[in-house]
């Protein structure tokens, strides 16, 4: 790796943070020393680049700095279209359209060495093995959102039904299901519905009484999964 292509992959790291990130850390995943970090960090600081932050705090862009869009590799192309194809096959019609869009506007960019891989795509998605699984996703989804209450009848593994009013955190695709987890008001305590065993939802005119972050932090601690810092 080049020293200018290794400036493009700190910059795109720093990108990536919310929080301060140590030398320490971006030394790992540049794979050079703590010095050459804070060199680099200098040179693009030199540039107009807009870094806070010292070294033993970690450094971090300036919220408000605009950096231009990087250009993808083949890897990161590879990444984006076979997420985007499993989004089609597998979420509901406004997610499908969402990413038939969201491929274009890739395509549309590209070099056509890339573009190629579009076109020509060498990895493929198979369709799900339960078209039950896609039911309700759109409403809930809306109801998330939205932050509103949903209204369930959900038959459980026995076929036994019954009726739920809910706070939705978050849709879980899993292998095999979809998965809601959600704040259940008759059990009082965090559940997990299966969307193939739901027979009906409606989106409440009831709002949820927390923020669906301040559910989504409290259920991750419940379920034992770390909190995430950066995507």
């Amino acid at each position: 790796m080049t020293r200018t292509q290794r400036l493009l992959e700190l910059l795109q790291l720093l990108r990536s943070h919310r929080y301060p990130v140590t030398a320490a850390t971006l030394a790992e995943r540049l794979h050079v020393s703590v010095r050459s970090i804070y060199r680099d960090i200098e040179t693009l600081k030199m540039q107009g680049v807009e870094i806070e932050g010292s070294a033993g705090i970690g450094y971090i862009l300036q919220s408000d700095y605009h950096l231009p869009p990087l250009m993808f590799d083949a890897h990161e192309v590879d990444a984006l279209i076979l997420g985007l194809h499993w989004v089609m096959r597998h979420t509901d019609p406004q997610l499908e359209a969402a990413a038939r869009n969201a491929v274009a506007k890739i395509h549309a960019i590209l070099p056509e060495h890339l573009a190629q891989q579009i076109t020509y795509p060498s990895l493929m998605v198979a369709p799900p093995g339960n078209e039950g699984s896609l039911r309700f996703l759109a409403d809930i989804r809306s109801a998330i959102h939205q932050r509103r209450k949903l209204e369930l009848v959900y038959t459980d593994k026995d076929g036994a039904a019954s009726s739920r009013l809910v706070w939705p955190i978050a849709l879980g695709f899993l292998d095999a299901v979809r998965m809601l987890a959600c704040w259940c008001e008759l059990r009082q305590a965090f559940r997990h519905f299966r969307i193939d065993r739901m027979q009906q939802v409606t989106v409440s005119e009831q709002s949820c009484p927390q923020s669906r972050y301040k559910l989504l932090k409290e259920w991750k601690s419940s379920q034992g999964i770390a909190q995430a810092k950066t995507y």
